[in-house]
């Protein structure tokens, strides 16, 4: 449980790295200088590495396999990443989003089956 935790907690800092500059549509998004916008991110994504690499390694020692690990955190990524685009991006959810989560899901599904 310890590794889901890690990975949900480095997906919110990952997924805000990524897209926190998106907010306020495409003319606000361009109007944010670009190094500014990458400095800001990478000081993000460094939360997420001191998150992310520990839940691995966590993982890793409890018997996941690497696989199983990347499709977890795919998955985490995924939920994250719907919420942050409705309720910070404000873009609607449609089939094709939640079409896509479950392709990733049957994949969690089959990296885990048997385990």
């Amino acid at each position: 449980m310890p590794t889901i935790a890690l990975l949900i907690l480095s997906n919110l800092f990952m997924t805000t790295a990524w897209y926190w500059h998106l907010k306020g549509g495409p003319a606000v998004a361009a109007s944010r200088p670009l190094l500014t916008v990458i400095a800001i991110s990478w000081g993000l994504a460094l939360f997420e590495y001191c998150l992310a690499v520990p839940a691995n390694r966590i993982g890793f020692a409890s018997g996941w396999s690497a696989g199983q690990l990347k499709i977890a955190q795919e998955a985490i990524a995924l939920i994250i990443f719907g919420a942050f685009m409705v309720t910070v991006l404000g873009e609607p959810l449609h089939w094709r989003h939640f079409a896509a989560f479950g392709c990733i899901m049957a994949a969690v599904g089959f990296l885990f089956v048997g385990k």
